[in-house]
């Protein structure tokens, strides 16, 4: 199978689709993003497990040191570690037999993703989980603002 980035229709289906995420390198620092969209994800109906040995707890969930310390196997794993953390983050992803490995915006590692897509993983590179669960719920625009947009229109749930 040769590497391809998934497409918005992809995207979407992981969304939907995905019961369990996986934040690996989430930060209990307010000021990361992980720690944003941890903040944002928990208030979803995904069933959301910090990732990072250096944490008791993060939001006051329980914080778990590795991937295989989790209590269920994560649809997704969502990953905010530089990139050169990243062959080690598929690696454990694999392991653990996750579905989709999920690199935050800005991360961007081609052979790692090639390594998950060979396991079977699919994969998403350089996008934030949040701001495309926002944006197909309607919320966001494309580019990761809000739209402003205010309707009577009921929201078909992602």
């Amino acid at each position: 199978m040769t590497l391809v980035d998934a497409s918005s229709q992809d995207r979407l289906r992981i969304l939907r689709t995905a019961r369990s995420i996986a934040l690996v390198g989430v930060s209990a620092n307010v000021l990361r993003s992980s720690n944003f969209v941890a903040s944002y994800l928990v208030r979803t109906p995904y069933r959301v497990y910090a990732v990072n040995p250096a944490y008791e707890e993060v939001l006051g969930q329980k914080c778990y040191p590795s991937l295989a310390s989790l209590p269920e196997v994560p649809d997704v794993v969502d990953v905010f570690r530089k990139p050169d953390d990243l062959p080690e983050v598929v690696d454990e992803s694999i392991k653990v037999g996750a579905k989709v490995v999920w690199f935050q915006l800005g991360l961007r590692h081609d052979e790692a993703a090639q390594k998950a897509v060979d396991a079977g993983l699919e994969v998403v590179q350089d996008r934030c989980f949040k701001i495309e669960h926002a944006r197909f719920a309607g919320g966001l625009h494309l580019g990761g603002f809000d739209t402003g947009v205010i309707s009577s229109k009921r929201r078909r749930p992602i």
